[in-house]
């Protein structure tokens, strides 16, 4: 692992499956994350994927690649574009910065409308780590 590395793309398709059952299972029940009709009423044109939803699915594409060892210490996201039923999110990734076992890496997620979220995920790495997983 080093400064620089990129991350190879991870392509998750936007399932109205995978927008509620992410709520459901992070226990938020907000109606414009499951419920159309509502979501339309409050100006968005469908549901949309909640953030604790965003958050686990960066956690999993740094895991993907670091390994299952890997230890998040803190991710730092935020919103921008929803990620609306039917989108294709495309999570992007490469290594800010590494001292020892320890690395910051910048993810970006994007949709077609633009970037859905974009932040840093700052990772503890057990002896280190090779492209496409633990060593």
């Amino acid at each position: 692992m080093r400064a620089g590395d990129e991350l190879p793309q991870l392509t998750i398709p936007v399932t109205r499956t995978l927008i509620v059952s992410g709520a459901i299972a992070s226990r938020d029940y907000q109606d414009v994350h499951h419920d159309p009709v509502a979501s339309q009423e409050k100006g968005s044109p469908d549901i949309f994927m909640n953030i604790l939803t965003t958050n686990g699915l960066v956690g999993r594409y740094i895991t993907d690649h670091f390994g299952s060892g890997t230890i998040l210490h803190k991710v730092a996201i935020r919103l921008g574009a929803p990620n609306y039923p039917g989108d294709t999110m495309v999570l992007t990734g490469s290594v800010e910065q590494v001292d020892g076992d320890t690395a910051t890496v910048r993810v970006v997620g994007a949709n077609a409308i633009g970037k859905h979220v974009t932040g840093t995920v700052t990772i503890t790495v057990p002896g280190g780590a090779s492209a496409g997983g633990a060593a």
